[in-house]
Order: structure tokens, then C-alpha cells, then sequence
């Protein structure tokens, strides 16, 4: 069985984005792809996505390396790759 998670938990659990209601926002206004796809804050990330996230005009590429039910803040950074930045 394949073990998933909701996209915006996923981004506020890895620290990616500091608040789930944020990454939603992000998610519905079409800012978060996953594998190139635009994705709803419901959207399912798995281990091996790859998320590309715009943040006006910045826009980060990370790949999910974890899927962990919380964490602790030092141990956040651990959940993903940052590819670019």
C-alpha cells in the first residue's frame, strides 16, 4: 500500500509553507504542481513527488523525501530535497 498525504498537511508538517490555511490558499489559486500537474490542497503527495511551488516571484522545487505524521522543527527539513530555489 502506497502511503499518502494531503498536500497542504504535507507542506505545513514539512515547514515548507508555515500554515495549513496558507498552503490551501496557494493550492486552489493554482500556485503548487505536483509532477508538473497544478494540484488541489486535497491532492495526495507521495514519497518521490516532486512539488514546484510559486511564491509570487519565487518558485521552489522540492522533492517529498518523507511523509511524517508531525515533526519536530529540526527535524522538518528532513521530509524533502530542495531542488531549486
Amino acid at each position: 500500500m502506497d502511503v499518502t498525504m494531503r498536500l497542504d498537511k504535507f507542506l505545513k508538517i514539512s515547514r515548507i509553507i508555515k500554515r495549513r490555511a496558507v498552503a490551501k490558499e496557494a493550492a486552489e489559486k493554482g500556485r503548487i504542481q505536483i509532477n508538473g500537474n497544478v494540484a488541489k490542497p486535497s491532492a495526495n503527495v507521495k514519497v518521490g513527488d516532486e512539488l514546484t511551488i510559486q511564491f509570487g516571484a519565487k518558485i521552489i522545487t522540492a522533492k517529498v523525501e518523507r511523509l511524517d505524521t508531525s515533526t519536530k522543527k529540526e527535524d522538518a527539513e528532513k521530509m524533502y530535497t530542495l531542488l531549486s530555489e
